[in-house]
């Protein structure tokens, strides 16, 4: 429920007609440590993103959907990255992108809705759990002055629970004239617990009253990064992304999706400066898509795929992955890329070193009901 402060301000941003993207999400934490986590929801296709082209199996599966390897970015000799994802191939070759294949949550059916639930809360099964990881999380970090602020209709899965966090999204009324505004912030003035407030919302209306539409995936980089960066901001935020579900006509939607994504990071990287270098970002979808193509130019639900993690804080410059390859006898259910890597023990590895926590600790707080992989640590620079 939102109390009469929350109103406040939430009223005054609202005020200022904010035009940012509508799914992004900061939780406030002390620690000069940053941690973003970006969802790909609609199962996005992990073997057209990281390309193992030195598979044989790979351009028999694909035909006409393979990516040719001399229009890819060539990462080793065994895997490519998509073309669209030149600043990422930069940041790969800076040593700060890490690619990890064949990755899974635990997940094996193929519910969009339910694949995305487990991946957000940290259980086993979908709707086993009622709060996110990423709430779980918080928990377990120094708490900061200021909650949790989503800005989106609704609060994302993976930071619903015990951490207070309060639902905002953009007002369509128009935009309140600065008179007004005025003649409020007067009424206030002397008011020892409310102008303290009212001060902090106007703050937050002039910092975001100048951002671009809320459809420019740049724009979006580039809020996440204004808020990040500031000395009293927040040092967690999850970006919501959709669009990935490419059943058909998927050469096209998927290079226009990945461009959109890479400009995304430039942008949230060249506005971080040099926060970039603590800062952490993993990207992840639900599930992958099929090994092979389908008859629309396409591919349909899978399950292993690929995860990204970013930042100027990775140890970066390689790809993990314990590979199975796309024989036919290598497929999971003779249709998919078989998961080898858990998403789940990457993701506590990740912010366990992110934020200097006991790994064992903060498996056991993210995912409850599954096992730590001592094996996965120097991920991050510490």
């Amino acid at each position: 429920m939102t109390n009469r402060r929350d109103f406040l301000r939430l009223a005054a941003i609202g005020a200022g007609s904010m035009l940012v993207a509508p799914r992004i999400v900061f939780a406030n934490v002390a620690t000069d440590r940053r941690f973003v986590f970006i969802i790909q929801r609609g199962a996005a296709d992990g073997l057209n993103i990281v390309i193992p082209y030195a598979d044989p199996a790979y351009a028999q599966l694909r035909g006409k959907l393979a990516i040719d390897v001399a229009d890819a970015i060539k990462l080793d000799g065994t895997f490519a990255l998509h073309p669209s994802l030149g600043n990422m191939g930069t940041l790969y070759t800076n040593w700060q992108a890490l690619f990890v294949h064949a990755v899974a949550s635990p997940y094996r059916e193929r519910s969009h809705f339910d694949g995305q639930n487990v991946l957000e809360t940290g259980g086993t099964s979908p709707y086993q759990l009622r709060d996110g990881w990423l709430n779980r999380l918080v928990t377990l970090l120094p708490k900061s002055a200021d909650k949790a602020i989503a800005f989106a209709p609704t609060i994302p899965a993976a930071l619903r629970g015990s951490a207070d966090v309060t639902s905002y999204a953009p007002s369509n009324l128009p935009e309140a004239p600065d008179d007004l505004l005025l003649r409020v912030a007067q009424l206030y003035d002397k008011d020892q617990q409310f102008h303290p407030v009212w001060s902090a919302a106007m703050e937050a209306r002039g910092f975001f009253k100048d951002m671009e539409t809320r459809q420019n995936p740049a724009a979006a980089g580039r809020t996440a990064a204004e808020a990040l960066v500031r000395t009293d901001g927040p040092r967690i935020a999850m970006i919501e992304t959709s669009g990935w579900d490419t059943h058909s006509g998927q050469d096209n939607r998927l290079g226009n999706q990945l461009k959109a994504l890479d400009a995304m990071i430039d942008a949230m990287r060249d506005g971080l400066g040099d926060a970039w270098q603590q800062t952490t970002v993993l990207v992840a979808t639900e599930f992958g898509r099929t090994a092979a193509a389908n008859g629309t130019g396409g591919t349909d639900h899978g399950t292993a795929t690929t995860a990204l993690v970013l930042g100027g804080a990775v140890q970066g410059g390689r790809i993990l992955t314990d590979w199975p390859g796309l024989a036919a006898s290598a497929l999971y259910e003779n249709r998919d890329l078989k998961p080898t890597m858990d998403l789940d023990a990457l993701i506590a590895a990740l912010a366990a070193e992110t934020f200097g926590l006991d790994p064992e600790r903060t498996m056991k707080t993210l995912f409850p009901n599954r096992p730590f992989d001592r094996s996965l640590h120097g991920l991050i620079n510490t």
